[in-house]
């Protein structure tokens, strides 16, 4: 009785294990075919297929008016697929012969044992032709998109290019990369254990979506113009550099921005000639002179405005009621603050002078008065209005913030500098926006160059917006501005800006760079027109002239000579 028990029980047990075990298999099985079953599938597939990617094109950027200024070429991509080379001398020698690459740098790709080696991208269409042709197994040759510059250097700061992968690098290419990129598509070979292509099976397609256009504000006619005047004036001065924004101050669309010298956007890895001292440098000292080359220096750079900035401390000193249009200042030529005699750039004084004559003579010591006057928590209080304490929201990479004293740490030879445009750095784009404020009515508004995004039958996915902000300066106090700015122009230190029907206002500059006392000067001059009803605004420094470098000499003139030509075309009439 005991035994028959004891073998009823192991029965149990026995039967209870193989039920358990059959259910986890089935469970098991059921995992692997139902939850795992992509999973499963996609290595399968991977076993007996081969992927080569097709690039996307990019979407092409256009200017205002529908000039391609950034395009694609076609070109194609060159690799080997190790396991369907029959002859590697055969292969070597093709690739030797249709390729610039160099034999040992070849065999080394063509003899190294992987899925799939990428020798050369980039190839020209028809060399790319030519090598499949040949029909050499183990090579192939997919088609690929290359980014063209129509115009080479013009723009290049702006723009900017991409790289190998086509992804934007620099500007505005890697601004707005995911816009202008696309998603890429492949092509599915199907392939024996061993990887080597089945022969009657044919290969499978998924198409790359191009990406879309991109519409700027840019126009090509006044970026021209604008690169042909900057060109002139560094050549005829021997500056270091020339830098231009041309802006509708009503909006903030930029019409053209000009940093020169450019580099050709066709060749960005090849230094200018005005960095052929760095031929034979290699490493990270080229790599630091390529990012020179390439750096957008009216907004990732900062510079002491000088006397331009006057049109900033005027405007506060209005805001805050510190001063006058009949208020008298006198100018011996210099002004003592604590122990320091700063100087007017006329020595012997402008003597007794009004606010608009102050402002018409661009008087040192009248505008550290009016700064005193002001003080220095109205100065900020309008410098906040401005935009001057955060970066402008330009759609271009790397912009540079504004260096600025503390308000706790500002004494009176601070206060008196900064009223001149002195001791403090803010940048060109910065500068340029500030004074759009002052000048259309007292709205700040946002730099830009991106307008809308459109798709490849020009019809417009999306309008791009940026903000504006609404009285940053009282609308009474920027008139009164304009017609100041128009008697510096008419009468005083900015009359190489005057055309002959045209109201035009303005303010120079001429700024000692540091250390003082090297003799080198950022030479500047702002304008815009129509005075009274400002549709341009022109911004232009040149830094370290030879020669004279003051800026109602040398850079007033290069607006006026902008002007001349644009004014027209924009379709700005003139008065009688």
């Amino acid at each position: 009785m005991k035994l028959y028990s004891y073998n009823r029980r192991k029965i149990y047990f026995t039967c209870i294990a193989i039920v358990m075990t059959a259910v986890f298999l089935m469970g098991r099985l059921a995992y692997l075919m139902v939850a795992k079953a992509d999973y499963y599938n996609r290595a399968a597939t991977g076993l007996h297929e081969r992927e080569r990617s097709i690039k996307a094109p990019r979407g092409r950027i256009y200017d205002r008016n529908g000039n391609i200024l950034a395009d694609n070429k076609a070109v194609c991509s060159v690799s080997v697929i190790h396991s369907q080379i029959e002859d590697e001398e055969a292969v070597i020698q093709v690739l030797n012969e249709y390729l610039d690459k160099g034999e040992a740098e070849i065999r080394k790709k063509v003899t190294k044992v992987s899925s799939r080696e990428l020798i050369a991208t980039n190839v020209a269409k028809e060399t790319g032709d030519q090598i499949r042709e040949l029909n050499v197994a183990g090579i192939k040759v997919d088609e690929d998109y290359k980014r063209y510059y129509p115009y080479g250097s013009l723009a290049s700061k702006v723009l900017g290019f991409t790289g190998a992968d086509n992804q934007g690098i620099v500007g505005l290419e890697v601004w707005y990369n995911e816009i202008l990129a696309g998603e890429d598509g492949s092509i599915h070979t199907v392939t024996d254990a061993k990887g080597i292509e089945l022969p009657n099976v044919k290969e499978t397609r998924v198409s790359p979506v191009p990406g879309d256009d991109l519409v700027l504000s840019l126009d090509l006619t006044i970026q021209k113009y604008a690169t042909q005047a900057a060109l002139s004036v560094m050549e005829e001065k021997q500056a270091k550099r020339v830098a231009m924004i041309i802006m509708n101050p009503q909006n903030g669309e930029i019409y053209a921005m000009v940093d020169v010298p450019e580099y050709d956007l066709n060749q960005p890895f090849q230094l200018n000639m005005d960095l052929a001292g760095y031929e034979s440098v290699t490493g990270g000292e080229k790599m630091d002179a390529l990012n020179n080359m390439w750096r957008n220096f009216t907004v990732s750079d900062t510079y002491e405005p000088g006397s331009t900035f006057k049109i900033v401390t005027a405007t506060a000193a209005l805001e805050a009621g510190a001063v006058s249009l009949s208020d008298t200042f006198y100018c011996p030529g210099y002004k003592i603050v604590e122990d320091r005699r700063i100087r007017c750039h006329k020595t012997t004084g402008h003597g007794s002078e009004d606010f608009r004559h102050a402002l018409m003579n661009s008087c040192n010591p009248a505008f550290m008065t009016i700064g005193e006057r002001t003080g220095a928590t109205n100065l900020y209080q309008t410098y906040q209005k401005l935009g001057l304490f955060q970066k402008t929201g330009i759609d271009l990479p790397g912009e540079a913030n504004s260096i600025m004293h503390k308000l706790s740490d500002i004494g009176p030879v601070e206060l008196a500098t900064m009223s001149f445009g002195q001791s403090f750095q803010i940048s060109p784009i910065q500068f340029v926006t500030a004074a759009a404020t002052v000048i259309n009515g007292g709205n700040k508004i946002t730099p830009h160059i991106g307008m809308k995004v459109v798709d490849a039958e020009s019809q417009v996915m999306t309008e791009l917006q940026y903000p504006v902000t609404q009285g940053a300066v009282g609308s009474e106090t920027s008139a009164t501005m304009r017609d100041l700015l128009e008697s510096v122009v008419a009468e005083g230190g900015g009359s190489k800006a005057q055309i002959e029907g045209y109201r035009i206002g303005g303010k120079t500059a001429t700024s000692e760079k540091y250390p003082r006392g090297t003799g080198k000067y950022i030479s500047s001059f702002l304008g815009f027109a129509p005075a009274n009803d400002p549709q341009v605004m022109a911004f232009v420094m040149i830094d370290e002239p030879t020669g004279v470098y003051y800026g109602g000499t040398i850079a007033a003139p290069v607006i006026q000579e902008v002007f001349s030509n644009i004014l027209p075309y924009l379709g700005i009439p003139k008065e009688e």
